[in-house]
């Protein structure tokens, strides 16, 4: 996959050696929407912000569904696998470390990012997950041995459980991520708590 297979924008680092932050947007997004709020989590880092391929009612996704939360399975890893492919083309493209890449994703964009860290585990340093879910299962289980991993979850999401933010939880535990699931007083949409939060976590995890 080249740069060209994705539209998407890209903000150099202000700073240097930060890691590139991958922004993924929830369903009907586009490549604008999390510059902002990446550029307060993880201030100075470049961005990667790419804009889903598939079109649902006229809104970009990063794959398929047939309806809500019933997902097309095999075309889940086809995109997360030219999504593995998109980032290691734009790591020689643009010059950024693709060793110290980590996804921040939210809803569509962020289970995008949990397929990719289960069937690529190397595309990912580490991964920020807002209102995420488990989309597939892969067969052959790859090692996420130390990648740390921040899930926030609300806990009167409609759209997605309380179980099934849990059951995400230990599938990425139980592979050896090092993952913490922190909840929101929310619903499905983000809150200021899931941001000053995940800047919080990532900050420590980089100083």
């Amino acid at each position: 996959m080249s740069i060209e297979s994705y539209i998407h924008r890209f903000v150099p680092a202000t700073e240097p050696n930060l890691p590139t932050i991958l922004a993924l947007h929830g369903t009907g997004g586009n490549e604008n929407d999390l510059i902002g709020l990446v550029q307060t989590v993880a201030p100075g880092c470049a961005i990667l912000s790419p804009r889903g391929n598939v079109l649902e009612r006229g809104m970009p996704r990063f794959f398929r569904r047939f309806a809500e939360g019933v997902f097309d399975l095999a075309d889940v890893a086809q995109r997360s696998h030219e999504l593995a492919a998109f980032v290691a083309s734009a790591a020689t493209h643009y010059g950024f470390a693709p060793h110290n890449v980590y996804a921040l994703g939210y809803s569509n964009g962020a289970n995008i990012a949990v397929a990719s860290l289960l069937l690529s585990p190397r595309t990912f340093k580490g991964a920020m997950l807002w209102r995420s879910q488990l989309t597939l299962v892969p067969e052959e289980v790859q090692s996420l041995a130390g990648k740390p991993v921040l899930m926030s979850a609300g806990r009167y999401d409609p759209l997605i459980t309380v179980e099934q933010s849990e059951a995400l939880y230990e599938q990425l535990r139980s592979r050896g991520a090092a993952v913490s699931l922190a909840w929101q007083e929310s619903q499905h949409g983000l809150v200021q708590s899931d941001i000053e939060m995940t800047a919080g976590w990532f900050r420590a995890l980089i100083s």
